[in-house]
C-alpha cells in the first residue's frame, strides 16, 4: 500500500471509532454502563461526563447503579440522566442512583434499529468524505507533477478499496447491533 494511502488508514478508524462510540449509547436489551457514561453532568462549573463524577456499575440484566463519589452532586446526577432523555427513569436511593430499564417493547426496538441505521449511513457519508479529500490530494499532487499517473491511479485504487474494507464494517457492526436489538 502506498504510504500516502496508509498514512490516511487512521482519518477511516476515527469515523469507525466514532461510530463505536455513538452505538454505545444505543440501549440494547441488557444494562450496560455505556448506557450513561457519557451524559453531560454540570459538575463544579464545569459540563463533565458521568463517568468522571461517579461509578457506574451493572447490577443485574435490567439494572444499572450509579455511585456519586461526591454525595452533593446527587440530584444534579439524576436530573442529567432525566435530561438526557433515553428513554429511563432513574431514582435516588440513599447514597446512589438506580436505574430500572424497562422492557423494549417492538415499537422501540424498530425505533432503534432506525436510529441505528442513520448513525451508520452518516458514518458511510463520513468515510466516502475522507476518501473524496483524498482523492483531492492525489490528484493535486499529479497535477503538480510530484508523482506520475500510473502512480495516481494505484493511489486511486488502493483508496476506493480502503473505503469498502471500511464500509463493511460498518455494515457487519450494524448487522451485529441490530441483532442485539432485536433479541427479546
Amino acid at each position: 500500500m502506498h504510504p500516502f494511502v496508509q498514512s490516511k488508514k487512521a482519518d477511516y478508524q476515527a469515523s469507525l471509532d466514532h461510530l463505536h462510540n455513538e452505538l454505545a449509547s444505543l440501549r440494547t436489551g441488557r444494562a450496560s454502563p455505556q448506557l450513561v457514561e457519557n451524559i453531560r453532568v454540570e459538575a463544579y462549573g464545569s459540563n463533565m461526563e458521568l463517568k468522571s463524577t461517579a461509578s457506574i456499575t451493572v447490577q443485574d440484566a435490567k439494572t444499572i447503579i450509579i455511585e456519586p463519589w461526591d454525595k452533593s452532586l446527587l440530584q444534579t446526577i439524576e436530573k442529567a440522566i432525566r435530561d438526557a432523555d433515553i428513554g429511563v427513569n432513574p431514582a435516588v436511593d440513599g447514597q446512589i442512583i438506580r436505574i430500572n430499564l424497562p422492557q423494549m417493547t417492538e415499537e422501540t426496538r424498530k425505533k432503534l434499529v432506525k436510529i441505528l441505521k442513520e448513525k451508520c449511513e452518516e458514518t458511510k457519508i463520513a468515510l466516502r468524505g475522507v476518501r473524496e479529500s483524498c482523492r483531492d490530494a492525489v490528484m493535486k499532487q499529479e497535477k503538480e507533477n510530484e508523482i506520475a499517473e500510473d502512480v495516481k491511479f494505484k493511489m486511486l485504487e488502493e483508496l476506493d478499496k480502503l473505503t469498502k474494507e471500511f464500509v463493511e464494517m460498518v455494515e457487519s457492526i450494524a448487522d451485529k447491533k441490530e441483532a442485539e436489538i432485536m433479541t427479546v
